[in-house]
């Protein structure tokens, strides 16, 4: 009876450590998941973050272009002004040349008109000279001042 006493017990015992090697390893199991599930946990903790970062430079990245686009329309705008600028200097150029020539016509018709008037004042006092001499120099610049009269009406 000692014998089967003592197998009965070692059977206990035997029994008793397979059911804590049973929970023992339902234990690890369990562990397992749980680290794997941290792990897994702390995988979705870094993505979101980065979505969260993703989301914030999405943001920033937008107002950015905003940012842009006005300055683009703003270029635009100047670029547009600067061709009606640039053609109307071209036009104002045009018409400085213009009035430049018709000031040195003016110019030049003036002198002429002075001339001419010279011209007329030396005319009668030639022909209301009374000498020779006087008369053949002021006929000849008579002349000359027919020829600049002529010149000046054309």
């Amino acid at each position: 009876m000692c014998c089967k006493k003592n197998t009965a017990i070692h059977c206990n015992i035997l029994q008793h450590t397979a059911t804590y090697c049973n929970v023992l390893q339902r234990t690890a199991t369990y562990r397992n998941i749980l680290q794997h599930t941290a792990i897994h946990c702390g995988t979705l903790q870094h993505t979101a973050l980065c979505c969260t970062t993703l989301q914030h430079t999405a943001t920033h990245n937008a107002t950015h272009c905003n940012s842009l686009q006005h300055i683009a329309t703003h270029c635009t705008m100047l670029h547009h002004t600067a061709l009606h600028c640039s053609t109307h200097c071209t036009m104002l150029q045009h018409t400085a040349t213009h009035c430049n020539t018709l000031q040195h016509t003016a110019t030049h018709c003036n002198t002429l008109q002075r001339t001419a008037t010279h011209c007329i004042t030396l005319q009668y006092t030639a022909t209301h000279s009374n000498t020779a001499t006087q008369y053949k120099t002021l006929q000849h610049t008579a002349t000359h001042c027919n020829t600049l009269q002529h010149t000046a009406h054309q």
